[in-house]
């Protein structure tokens, strides 16, 4: 039997196949996709985790300085003096709070001026000691974090 052009149109013969092949190819690249969108998000999150951890550390390093009020008491009224924290005079050390966290700072001295309003205390008797806390912390695979903070005590 000789086939014709009209039957050579109408044969339907492989249209499962080929449509299931193109299905197949989508999903795949929709898998692929996925896959990749994924082991991206992984590695948001790894980066996260360690810039927390460096932050927490720096948090912790402000916490050390209200602790510690020889950093801003009588033996740092220089302006423009500095006292570096946990070993002062070598900026380079660090306070470790376990395997994976540690921190560092300074504390400088920015001068004197009048109570704030509302503090209650006599403008003319008391002043306020202003001072800018800057603390490092560092996380492992070298995460460092950074954090200022500005306050003040007072005294005469």
């Amino acid at each position: 039997m000789k086939a014709t052009i009209k039957d050579t149109v109408n044969n339907e013969n492989g249209f499962v196949l080929v449509t299931a092949v193109l299905v197949l190819v989508i999903v795949t690249i929709i898998g692929i996709a996925a896959t990749r969108t994924s082991e991206t998000e992984l590695q948001i999150v790894g980066n996260e985790k360690l810039h927390n951890l460096a932050f927490y550390a720096a948090e912790a390093a402000g916490a050390y300085v209200a602790e510690n009020p020889d950093l801003y008491g009588g033996n740092n009224i220089t302006v423009g003096g500095f006292l570096y924290f946990p070993d002062n005079g070598d900026p380079s050390q660090r306070y470790a709070l376990g395997s994976t966290q540690s921190f560092n700072g300074d504390v400088e001295y920015l001068g004197s001026t009048a109570p704030p309003r509302g503090s209650g205390y006599e403008a003319g008797k008391f002043k306020a000691h202003r001072y800018k806390m800057t603390c490092y912390g560092y996380g492992y695979s070298n995460a460092e974090s950074q954090t200022e903070a500005g306050f003040y005590r007072i005294g005469f």
